[in-house]
């Protein structure tokens, strides 16, 4: 019958120096993410943000705790952020938020259920220099209003969004100016402390289990965790 100890010794083998090489951080992103509930069940909060470093959580915030706090390896980081001085400013998002919330079941006279709004914005930083950002927004999972930085202008996607617009249009500069230079800014002062965590390259941790049925086939299970870096992917032999 055959053993475990020529599979998993090929696997750890594909996971050495090859799997590095091919994994490579070539960008790195900083992304807010903000939902809010008219009527959350209970147990959820009514409001909550996280933020996001490439594809890792790096902090959360919800109008229970009205606190921004680091999450993950992030706890262990000193002086990157004042998280005071973040929870005030996660504290007035909130109330923005909601209020928009609000506003747009106002305009469609729905109060029944629970309805959702949710914000995505951010920017990306390339390896070569360049950059993007972006702002959307959507409601019951729907496209409502999204930010045009060329133009720069808020772009309506959805009927109630024009009254938003009406409301978000002073500041499009402020917007602009935020994803243009203050997000690369923050995120260049985040990699400053945190680039040695999203350029992580260790193998990931990998565990295995073998069983055989009646008919004496024997079925492997392969469990892989703590993959870095993003969009890493995993090969494996069977040497039988």
């Amino acid at each position: 019958m055959m053993t475990m100890a020529p599979v998993l010794l090929s696997l750890l083998f594909l996971l050495g120096p090859a799997f590095l090489q091919e994994a490579q951080t070539d960008h790195y992103s900083l992304t807010y993410l903000y939902t809010g509930l008219s009527n959350p069940s209970e147990g959820y909060p009514k409001f909550w943000a996280v933020g996001f470093l490439n594809d890792q959580e790096f902090f959360h915030y919800d109008s229970e705790s009205r606190k921004a706090e680091p999450v993950g390896p992030w706890r262990h980081v000193e002086g990157m952020e004042d998280w005071d001085e973040e929870s005030k400013l996660q504290q007035a998002t909130e109330d923005i938020f909601l209020d928009t919330l609000q506003d747009i079941m106002d305009y469609y006279d729905d109060s029944n259920g629970s309805h959702t709004f949710q914000g995505k914005f951010g920017c990306e930083l390339q390896n070569n220099g360049s950059s993007g950002a972006f702002w959307k927004s959507a409601y019951d999972g729907k496209d409502f209003i999204e930010f045009n930085k060329e133009t720069p202008a808020w772009v309506p996607l959805d009927p109630a969004a024009w009254n938003t617009k009406k409301k978000w249009e002073p500041y499009v500069e402020n917007v602009k100016e935020y994803l243009e230079e203050e997000c690369p800014d923050i995120m260049q002062r985040y990699l400053n402390y945190s680039r040695h965590i999203l350029d992580r390259q260790d193998p990931p941790s990998v565990a295995g289990t073998s069983h055989s049925n009646i008919r004496d086939d024997v079925i492997i299970l392969c469990q892989s965790i703590h993959i870095y870096p993003e969009g890493s992917g995993l090969k494996w032999t069977l040497d039988c």
